[in-house]
């Protein structure tokens, strides 16, 4: 299978090394020229949960138009490089390729859906799967305790058990699922209670969850995107919502999410997909917002002094 990965940091560089070591032919599509460089000069190293190696078969390039006609395209960018993505693959990938997009928070299809059919779109999340990279063409695999892929429109399809087989070939732990709307939403539920409200107050899970204080804005927070699930007819697997997220936290309570991690190093973050979607949605349902505006509002100015493309 022939699969391009646009999007090849941390957890794309783990995707496309997984993948060309189990015999596709894979090429990397990403932005910055010297982990590309170095995967075309000395290979791709992955180290962690999935083991040590090197993969010196994947071919790498900053231009989605080198790629040309494939069979799987895998979008694995952060929220906001989804629709640019889809809009450089649309003119080369073919009719006949899908389109696999894992990320985190909401939208990832409607932004795809803006540069190309979505037929061909399958979306993912994935669970407790962290990455890091240590360099250019050096990825570090810290965990990996599920993907979840699913068609837009539901259903177990021939060829969303086919990408199961693939992944699972290639060393993954992945599931079809036949709603993934369902299991993205309460992915989306654990995001906002513990991306923004960590990030806002430099926390751990852990710590976060151990401050009465705090804990009872990210809570807030949490509840606010819950009413809207409720008010969209979002079919969810429990009926308490504070007691699933806080059993997802205590799972965790050492790890740091990636919006934190990225106002660490002063990047902008993937807010707009995560809390700071929870007022868009909220105004069209006709609910208040309160915890995810105030948050949202600090990270945004936050963002802005970081240099970036925070608006």
């Amino acid at each position: 299978m022939k699969i391009a990965v646009i999007g090849v940091g941390a957890m794309g560089s783990i995707y496309a090394a997984l993948l060309a070591d189990a015999g596709h032919d894979v090429w990397a599509v990403d932005t910055w020229d010297a982990h590309v460089d170095a995967i075309n000069t000395t290979g791709l190293r992955v180290e962690g949960a999935s083991g040590d190696r090197r993969v010196t078969t994947i071919r790498a390039t900053t231009r989605m138009s080198d790629v040309g006609p494939c069979d799987l395209c895998l979008i694995a960018t952060k929220a906001s490089g989804v629709g640019p993505a889809a809009q450089d693959a649309a003119a080369v990938i073919g009719n006949d390729a899908l389109v696999l997009t894992i990320q985190n928070g909401l939208g990832a299809a409607e932004r795809i859906a803006g540069h190309m059919p979505v037929q061909n779109v399958l979306l993912g999340v994935a669970d407790g799967f962290g990455a890091s990279m240590k360099g250019p063409g050096h990825a570090h695999h810290n965990s990996m305790k599920l993907i979840r892929i699913g068609e837009i429109e539901g259903g177990l399809t021939d060829r969303l058990q086919q990408m199961e087989r693939v992944w699972k070939d290639a060393g993954f732990n992945v599931k079809a699922f036949d709603n993934i709307t369902q299991l993205i939403w309460e992915k989306f539920l654990c995001n906002v209670t513990f991306s923004a409200p960590c990030t806002t107050f430099n926390a751990t899970v852990g710590e976060l969850m151990e401050s009465p204080e705090h804990w009872h804005i990210a809570l807030g927070a949490m509840q606010e995107a819950y009413a809207i699930a409720r008010a969209r007819g979002i079919q969810l697997s429990f009926d308490d919502p504070v007691a699933y997220v806080t059993a997802f936290g205590a799972g965790m309570p050492q790890a740091r999410p990636s919006m934190l991690l990225d106002h660490m190093a002063e990047r902008v973050s993937e807010l707009d997909a995560i809390n700071g979607i929870v007022p868009v949605m909220g105004r069209d349902a006709g609910i208040p917002t309160p915890y995810n505006d105030t948050l949202t509002a600090i990270l945004k100015q936050r963002e802005r002094g970081f240099g970036g493309s925070a608006k």
